[in-house]
């Protein structure tokens, strides 16, 4: 049986269980804790945020 290998988030490479994509883009001391503070506000109401692909736990 194939394990399927993890995609790196930030670069083009398999994942290397880094721990670099679970910190803030704005205090890389910081860990991620979904402030919302790196989404792109372009208008007063509304938030754009970029989806490069969902993933499902299938079990």
């Amino acid at each position: 049986m194939d394990k399927k290998v993890k995609k790196c988030d930030l670069y083009d490479r398999d994942c290397i269980d880094c721990g670099e994509c679970l910190f803030c883009d704005y205090d890389p001391l910081k860990l991620c804790d979904n402030c919302g503070k790196c989404i792109d506000y372009r208008y007063e109401d509304d938030a754009i945020i970029k989806i490069d692909r969902i993933e499902i736990d299938k079990k």
